[in-house]
């Protein structure tokens, strides 16, 4: 896999093998050795080969180089840990332990616990007392306990003890692969929105990060200084001439710039994705005397205001936009960036967890316009059916024309389902298919005076999708919304009016929820009510349950979703807050507060 863009290593999940530390003439002790060291074998294989780095690296798992059955073997494990990097700790056995001596006590590890359900050793009982202590001790872990009771010599991993293991790996290798990296705003506010406003607070004490801002000027002064890397400007530039289709111009024919205009607007657009790229990341290729710009700013996750003084007067950036945010560019398939639409700093937020969690290209949107089943009979005669009709309905997804193309939905997996890739699946083929379903009209200048270029596309196919969506409240924090759902398929015909009344040089993607019949997943109307912003970050799948457990261990509440609730998983101690999960969650997180709090 390729080399990772960012300072800093990726984190290392740690196993540790607990034990009933007695020995004497029956041998406790070490007639368990084997069966737990066992366990610990099987629980790593089992994260290394279904949990992914960023950059599609199998995620490094590493064991105790003992069982730990009392307190100098845990300070050993802890040394050893500390050492490589560990950031994440899964504590496993099949058997009674001490717990307060063998328990991780490392204050800044994510921890979870595995207690093997076996009716010859208490396992379970072990699981239960450790949990225990870690609430008393304020340390929050993650409870594993399989439904079924399982023989002593069994290896397998019970599916439902498999499921809660990688849910509490892939979640936890997102939230500390965040730890210490930057978010970039190029720009600041944008259009009074929000989302656009940063908070330090929220980057720093919750995920782990720092802020790094950039007046758009900067762009200007590298293009002006040639501060830019012209071999990597030049091979970009031949790709979008020969890869990107030209589509029509929708401004009065008096206003429309010269062919030899809409060139130059190209080169540009390009140099400025180019220029973005060495902002987040650096680029030692860089002409020599401008070391200080080669360094970059180990962005992972960043945004660009726009409007309105920019794209007042300058191409805007929706092609940087929504190449960097696709899952390759002239040089084949690569990691996506994240780079928000209007600096919308918290759909940032949202869209880097939902990479992070499936390493797929994420989709950025406005959420924009609830069409009823009644009102799109009434604009096209077409009666909606399928998953639209059980929401009564369906929203649609558009902004600009910054949205990856990977959200075409062109792309098949190998059973010939649409599909958006796991980044490192993806195939020059691929790329081809999403390039030749996507064009590349002119930008409405009525939204953009300087001009530039918009991607556009419909997604044609019906994918399982989540909208996510992270929003600060005063007095609260942040808070997280779900929605599990579907892109949504309708006949050309009825897209085409739908479209129209809208802005149709943006990409068009129409999604439906799964309803519940309860609340805000009531129909798709009652969804549109009560999202939280005017904007949305989409991930292919059904990730909702990952997202809920990555919230936890950031201390982020979940305000809304359409999860079944067997598939809410959050540490142990949450059900110490109450009987209802979505209380117990408000009240654990403000009692623990931000994982990174800087006064405690």
């Amino acid at each position: 896999m390729t080399k990772s863009r960012l300072i800093g290593d990726y984190p290392v999940i740690g196993i540790r093998p607990t034990i009933d530390g007695r020995r004497g003439a029956l041998k406790v002790r070490e007639s368990l050795e084997e069966q737990t060291m066992g366990v610990a074998k099987a629980a790593a294989k089992l994260i290394e080969d279904n949990v992914f780095y960023s950059n599609g690296e199998h995620a490094k798992v590493i064991i105790a180089d003992t069982t730990i059955g009392r307190v100098a073997e845990a300070a050993a494990c802890a040394d050893k840990f500390r050492k490589a990097g560990v950031d994440i700790t899964l504590t496993v056995t099949p058997c009674w332990c001490y717990g307060a001596e063998t328990m991780d006590m490392d204050m800044n590890t994510i921890k979870a616990v595995w207690g093997f359900n076996g009716t010859e050793r208490p396992g379970a009982v072990y699981l239960a007392s450790v949990l225990a202590t870690h609430a008393q001790k304020g340390l929050p872990a993650f409870g594993i306990y399989g439904h079924e009771v399982q023989d002593a010599n069994e290896k397998d991993i019970p599916e439902d003890v498999a499921e809660k293991i990688l849910r509490f790996a892939r979640a936890a290798v997102a939230v500390a692969t965040m730890r210490g990296k930057s978010y970039l705003q190029i720009g600041s506010m944008c259009m009074g929105i929000g989302g656009s406003i940063i908070s330090h607070e929220f980057f720093e004490e919750y995920l782990g990060m720092r802020v790094e801002s950039v007046d758009e000027v900067e762009i200007i002064r590298r293009m002006t200084e040639n501060i830019y890397d012209e071999k990597e400007y030049k091979k970009a530039l031949k790709w979008v001439k020969e890869k990107c289709n030209p589509d029509f111009d929708k401004n009065p024919e008096e206003l429309q710039k010269t062919k030899a205009q809409k060139e130059k607007d190209w080169e540009f657009t390009v140099k400025m994705c180019c220029i973005i790229k060495d902002l987040f990341n650096g680029n030692k290729n860089l002409p020599e005397g401008n070391e200080e710009e080669t360094a970059g700013h180990n962005a992972i996750a960043g945004g660009f205001q726009g409007q309105r003084q920019w794209t007042d007067f300058y191409p805007n950036c929706d092609f940087p936009e929504s190449i960097l945010n696709s899952s390759f560019d002239w040089n084949g398939a690569r990691e996506p960036y994240i780079l928000a639409t209007e600096n919308d700093t918290l759909n940032a937020a949202a869209m880097l967890f939902g990479k992070l969690l499936t390493g797929r290209a994420q989709m950025f949107a406005d959420v924009r316009t609830y069409w009823s089943g009644s009102a799109v009979k009434r604009v096209t005669g077409y009666e909606i059916e399928g998953k639209a009709k059980d929401a009564d309905g369906f929203i649609h997804l558009i902004n600009s024309g910054a949205c990856c193309v990977d959200a075409c939905g062109e792309v098949k997996d190998g059973k010939g389902n649409p599909t958006m890739k796991k980044w490192w699946e993806v195939t020059d083929k691929d790329a081809d298919v999403m390039m030749k379903a996507t064009s590349w009209p002119y930008a409405d200048l009525g939204y953009f005076r300087g001009g530039g270029y918009s991607s556009r596309f419909v997604t044609k196919a019906e994918m399982p999708v989540t909208m996510m969506r992270l929003n600060l409240v005063k007095g609260l924090g942040p808070v997280m919304q779900i929605a599990e759902g579907w892109t949504v398929k309708l006949p050309d015909g009825v897209t085409d009016k739908l479209w129209k009344r809208t802005d149709y040089t943006w990409p068009c993607t129409w999604f439906t929820p799964r309803i519940t019949g309860k609340g805000a997943f009531t129909s798709a109307y009652d969804l549109m009510n009560n999202w939280g912003a005017n904007h949305g970050a989409i991930s292919y799948g059904h990730i909702g349950a990952d997202i809920i457990t990555m919230c936890s261990m950031l201390r982020i509440p979940v305000s809304l979703h359409n999860v079944a609730e067997k598939d809410v998983y959050r540490p142990a101690s949450w059900s110490a807050f109450g009987m209802d999960k979505e209380g117990q969650d408000y009240r654990a997180c403000k009692a623990y507060g931000p994982l990174y709090r800087n006064i405690r």
